[in-house]
């Protein structure tokens, strides 16, 4: 699903003639297959935002590949890595990224605009969606007027609504509180059992971690164990 081979990235600062070059990731090399859910773990400047936006295609690795779903993405201009995300990716953010001016069903409903689908294909797919996340009730609210953990539902639904073989997601819970969060880990293990759903999940949160098949733990822009962990019991 996932395979990241020999990846290595650092930043520029500074001015010409005068940069400074700061190291992020060195030689990082896994795979996620298909139907797991891999937790990243590492302490803040660990390198595992930048390594998410290198596989989300944000920004382009200075070393190494990338393949999803046996596709080499590495060198994908912007324009076509962005047609690539919104047919195999899906995204949840611990901001939960909604549009504050639009319903809820509007930003569930948002990505099938984006890909042209006709209206009502759109109205019958993101109702299905906002059911299965348990907010049909709650379509015509705005973010504003719905909980923390109902807009995570609603950003969650809107990383479904295309269907996505796998789904990215950069602290997920972390504007939750405690019970806000079990629930919400429960509801993604629930969709990876049910659906087949590949999550990739950065984290520091331990509880979190715990979620995954496999963790991989990130120190100082490299993996710290080479041989990823599996769980010794499934995790219902």
């Amino acid at each position: 699903m996932i395979k990241v081979q020999s990846l290595s990235h650092d930043f520029e600062i500074g001015r010409k003639g005068n940069k400074t070059i700061i190291p992020m990731l060195r030689d990082i090399s896994f795979e996620v297959k298909q139907g797991e859910i891999v937790t990243i773990v590492g302490r803040s400047g660990s390198g595992k935002s930048t390594l998410l936006n290198l596989i989300s295609g944000f920004i382009h690795p200075k070393e190494g590949e990338i393949l999803i779903n046996n596709k080499n993405v590495t060198k994908l201009s912007e324009t076509k890595f962005a047609d690539f995300r919104i047919e195999h990716i899906g995204f949840i953010f611990q901001s939960f990224q909604l549009i504050p001016s639009m319903t809820a069903f509007q930003n569930v409903e948002l990505p099938l605009i984006l890909k042209g689908v006709n209206e009502a294909d759109r109205k019958k797919t993101t109702e299905e969606i906002l059911t299965t996340v348990g907010l049909i009730d709650y379509k015509d609210h705005y973010p504003g007027e719905l909980s923390g953990g109902q807009q995570q539902r609603v950003s969650i639904a809107r990383a479904l609504i295309v269907n996505p073989p796998v789904i990215l997601a950069d602290e997920p819970t972390g504007s939750l509180d405690s019970e806000t969060e079990q629930e919400l880990l429960q509801f993604i293990k629930n969709l990876n059992m049910e659906l087949g759903i590949t999550f990739l999940i950065i984290t520091h949160d331990q509880r979190v971690a715990e979620i995954g098949n496999r963790t991989i733990e990130l120190r100082d822009g490299r993996i710290y164990s080479p041989e990823l962990s599996t769980k010794q019991e499934v995790l219902l």
